[in-house]
């Protein structure tokens, strides 16, 4: 994302308030965004909330100093300073990508029959970037036929659809059109600036990513900070590289990257029956998750309830499977594995130890107890430790770091293919 320049058009809906969060997102990657509003959106969100956060002028009109004046029974547009009749041009010219997100039923019946009545749809047909639509409404609207016929018009012209999320709607109806997290449209506004190579077409990874839980009683559980953010960013970059791919996937809040199979898992135990069910039909599994590593033997059917008098209370823990130790004990010579170690000290020799006693092929390792690398944050600072090499990468988003990690998979499968 660094030095590139996004569009990032808003539309009406309450789902507007969700692209704050993405704007800054994109900020905090390194894009200059430009944010352009419609009218509607300028009901539900604040321009000056998304200049706040991008530290750039907010687009609202194809009139400069355009503002409104009301009279005692009418309301009324003050004649405009002039028309910046370059200024769409000039912004369709230096987008690298537009987003539209949400994007309403409303613009999107207007670019799919080339209507151009304000700013951003004049943008977008001015424009020889590559445009994504991220649709967002009541679910009774999406299912529309003129919306959905709209839809596959708007697929026929080259653009790129995002399809929307199901769940509860604030409309208080159930169905899909909800607006995806951001996680997923800046997946999807990568993809349109970097074109994947497909060197993982016709192979099929096994990704394991996120915590476990194991349950002391029906209240209380055994976890870690674990967030999944890694591995669900590696699980989208084998998928973008034309890899099928299959996440194993411990509780989190991510949703699944696009073209990704996710199965959900709780305990540790659940994780290992999932991971070693799938593992001898893949030719990469990488073992991003982290698992609890004890658990207690008996779970309690109840809430265990303080001691009276307070006296305390001891915890009897056993070992929980080692998941990584399963996989590698059972690798095939034609299958890379690949571990992660998360470490607060001696961090290589924990690493090299590590990738010899589970037959790894290499072993990701990152210093968890930094605070802008590891666990529940968008960026990591690992080091790539194989039987050949070591090599430290930098700080960077961990879709980054993802994008590295498939690099080095690659030519380790270039090397067995010889």
């Amino acid at each position: 994302m660094s030095n590139k320049t996004i569009v990032l058009g808003v539309t009406g809906g309450i789902a507007a308030y969700k692209a704050c969060e993405l704007a800054s997102r994109l900020t905090q990657s390194g894009a200059r965004v430009s944010v352009v509003m419609t009218q509607s959106a300028q009901k539900f969100v604040a321009p000056l909330t998304f200049q706040a956060l991008t530290h750039q002028p907010v687009h609202t009109s194809l009139w400069q100093g355009e503002e409104s004046q009301r009279g005692e029974s009418e309301s009324k547009f003050a004649a405009p300073d002039h028309f910046a009749a370059m200024a769409h041009i000039a912004l369709a010219d230096s987008a690298d990508v537009i987003l539209i997100a949400p994007a309403s039923a409303n613009i999107l019946a207007k670019l799919a029959h080339g209507i151009a009545d304000d700013l951003l749809t004049t943008i977008v047909l001015a424009t020889r970037a590559p445009v994504l639509l991220s649709p967002a409404m009541n679910p009774q609207m999406l299912a529309n036929a003129a919306t959905q016929r709209n839809l596959e018009i708007l697929r026929g012209l080259g653009f790129t659809i995002i399809e929307p999320e199901s769940g509860r709607m604030a409309c208080e109806h159930i169905g899909s059109g909800r607006l995806p997290q951001s996680e997923i449209l800046i997946q999807a506004l990568r993809e349109a600036l970097t074109p994947a190579t497909q060197d993982f077409a016709a192979k099929t990874v096994l990704v394991t990513a996120g915590p476990t839980r194991e349950n002391i009683d029906p209240v209380r559980y055994i976890s870690n900070r674990s967030s999944g953010k890694m591995g669900f960013a590696i699980a989208s970059e084998c998928a973008r590289r034309g890899a099928k791919v299959h996440l194993v996937c411990g509780p989190t809040n991510l949703s699944a990257p696009r073209d990704v199979e996710k199965i959900d898992v709780t305990t540790t135990q659940e994780m290992l029956d999932a991971a070693t069910k799938l593992a001898p039909r893949c030719d990469v599994i990488i073992a991003a998750a982290a698992p609890a590593d004890y658990s207690v033997p008996s779970i309690a059917n109840h809430k265990l309830k303080k001691s009276t008098p307070k006296l305390g209370r001891t915890l009897e823990l056993v070992e929980t499977p080692d998941i990584l130790a399963t996989i590698g004990k059972a690798k095939t010579p034609n299958q890379i594995v690949i571990g992660f170690a998360a470490e607060t000290e001696n961090l290589l020799d924990n690493a090299r130890e590590k990738l010899k006693r589970k037959n790894c092929d290499a072993i990701v390792a990152n210093d968890v107890s930094q605070s802008d690398a590891g666990f529940d944050v968008d960026t990591n600072r690992v080091t790539w430790v194989s039987r050949d090499e070591s090599c430290e990468w930098p700080l960077m988003q961990k879709s980054e770091v993802a994008a590295r990690i498939c690099d080095k998979i690659a030519r380790l499968q270039s090397r067995d293919e010889l």
